[in-house]
């Protein structure tokens, strides 16, 4: 009788597969991606004809030409209302956001208003009406920085302009002066969405002043309309 004898060769090892782990759906976070990426694309193309108008007239410039007033880069965004608190002349509360729309010429001065603050809003309401038909486009604005009384013989030269009280202090945070200069010796420049982008001289001249205003317009006019 034959008996069968149990396999004694070696244990053939056992080998085993590992195969990659399903990662978890990342389709929500792909969508955030591209949604974050079409909001960017969105503002760089509102903000493209601002910049590219800035650029042509005072940054890559032809030989010869240039600005007079001092460019602010980058621009300088109007504060918030809790930032520059702003009040008319019957002390209603007047949000920042209203002041957007147009180009503002801006003055900074005390109620009382001295020789230079005169002159200064006297160079304002000039500068508008030399703009011609452009001039629907560009407001004036007096940020009165003290509580003093306005006198009734300035108001008359003040129709249609911005009246309002600001505190120094607040409106320091937004505007500044040149070196060596108070806050009330210049006229400033803010564009439509609200960006301080200029300042011009003290003492500045006119015909200078204008020239700059005048490129400006020709350089906005593709995005900004007269009116707010």
């Amino acid at each position: 009788m034959t008996m069968s004898h149990p396999d004694t060769s070696p244990a053939t090892p056992l080998n085993m597969s590992v195969h990659s782990v399903p990662t978890p759906d990342d389709g929500s976070s792909q969508r955030t991606r591209s949604g974050r990426l079409k909001m960017l694309l969105v503002l760089a193309i509102c903000a493209a004809p601002v910049v590219a108008s800035y650029l042509s007239y005072y940054v890559i410039r032809p030989q010869g030409r240039v600005n007079y007033g001092t460019l602010i880069m980058p621009p300088k965004p109007i504060p918030s209302d809790a930032g520059l608190p702003l009040t008319d002349l019957q002390g209603r509360v007047v949000k920042t956001a209203s002041l957007k729309g147009q180009w503002l010429l801006v003055t900074v001065a005390g109620g009382a208003c001295d020789h230079r603050c005169e002159n200064l809003l006297y160079l304002q309401r000039q500068l508008r009406e030399t703009l011609g038909k452009d001039k629907d486009r560009v407001d004036r604005v007096w940020f009165v920085s003290d509580k003093a009384p306005v006198p009734a013989a300035l108001m008359g030269g003040l129709k249609g302009a911005w009246v309002l009280r600001a505190s120094s202090a607040d409106l320091q945070r937004w505007l500044s002066p040149d070196k060596g200069q108070a806050l009330e010796a210049h006229m400033y420049l803010v564009d439509p969405r609200g960006d301080w982008m200029m300042r011009f001289p003290d003492q500045a001249d006119p015909s200078r002043v204008k020239k700059d205003l005048a490129r400006l317009m020709k350089a906005s006019e593709s995005w900004d309309q007269a009116g707010r």
